[in-house]
């Protein structure tokens, strides 16, 4: 799945900001979020998402951070290509070995 992102990192801080700084203007984060997201030109959840992922990169809320995640798809990604590195070595280690049985069958 790939994600394009609609909006650039200025916007998306700009927004998170507006809900930061009127969020006692509302009863709850949600109306805050309702009333604010139509001036940024998204859909509320999506403005929601955004002011969740601030908290959780400020501390405020529980949860892996960006930085967390990132490291861990990084992790992911290296972890991957040595099980594939492995696996070529163990069928070339195979081979060579094989390649020696039958030299020395043959002399």
């Amino acid at each position: 799945m790939n994600k394009t992102n609609k909006f650039s990192p200025e916007v998306r801080e700009r927004a998170v900001r507006l809900v930061q700084e009127h969020r006692g203007e509302y009863p709850s984060l949600w109306s805050a979020v309702e009333s604010i997201a139509p001036k940024i030109g998204c859909v509320p959840q999506t403005l929601l998402e955004w002011v969740k992922r601030a908290e959780i990169d400020a501390g405020a809320r529980p949860g892996m951070t960006t930085a967390e995640m990132q490291r861990i798809k990084e992790l992911e990604r290296e972890n991957k290509e040595l099980r594939r590195a492995n696996e070529i070595l163990k069928t070339a280690s195979a081979f060579f070995a094989q390649a020696e049985l039958d030299r020395k069958l043959k002399s």
